[in-house]
């Protein structure tokens, strides 16, 4: 069971996380290369999770040596992201419940996401827990991703709360070990598209779920 004794304030990734919007990413990403003939590999699948928009722009064009700016890649990203965020994109199941239930109980509850404010905000309006969130804290707001611990202490910050006052609910395992490399208390979240991993991220997160079913 989640102990929440000295739990102050949870830290949520947003995609994959509360989102069910890994699979919209990855379709986008497919989709971006498919239309240009490049077989999708799951190492690109896999690296792209871990970068933010700018980053995975940059990661992109060297790495398939692609003509487009970077500036040209993100803004084709963005606008098929956009309609889905916008239109399509729930929340996992219980996640809500489980958010509000936290929120009521007077803790903090901050976000800690790679995604664009613009994507995700209006996305969470939609799913009817943007009012719970008392902060929002993305990576483009540190000098380094979410492989290190930055985006976590950051948001920690936002909510005046210090590293064992925290839970970080993640979903991908190179963020899961940035988190753990900065001392916070990890619970790992189960999504499809990091499936592979599960057995990994299991190892080094203090906690574990599929469904936030088992937290209500």
């Amino acid at each position: 069971m989640l102990d929440l004794s000295n739990c102050r304030c949870i830290i949520f990734d947003l995609d994959g996380t509360i989102l069910d919007s890994t699979q919209v990413w990855a379709k986008v990403d497919m989709d971006f290369l498919g239309r240009r003939g490049i077989p999708v590999s799951k190492e690109y699948m896999q690296e792209i999770k871990t970068h933010t928009f700018e980053s995975g722009s940059v990661y992109t064009k060297e790495k398939y040596n692609l003509p487009e700016s970077t500036e040209e890649i993100m803004k084709e990203w963005y606008d098929a992201a956009c309609k889905a965020y916008t239109d399509k994109v729930v929340l996992k199941p219980y996640a809500k419940t489980f958010i509000e239930q936290m929120h009521n109980n007077g803790l903090k509850i901050v976000s800690a996401t790679s995604s664009d404010r613009a994507l995700f905000e209006p996305c969470l309006r939609r799913n009817g827990i943007y009012g719970f969130f008392d902060a929002f804290t993305q990576t483009n707001e540190v000098p380094r991703g979410k492989k290190f611990p930055d985006v976590y202490m950051k948001a920690a910050g936002k909510a005046g709360c210090s590293v064992n006052e925290c839970i970080v609910f993640e979903d991908v395992l190179s963020a899961a070990q940035g988190a753990k490399s900065g001392g916070f208390t990890v619970v790992a979240v189960y999504d499809e598209a990091s499936a592979d991993d599960w057995p990994d991220i299991c190892r080094i997160a203090d906690y574990n779920i599929r469904s936030y079913s088992e937290l209500i």
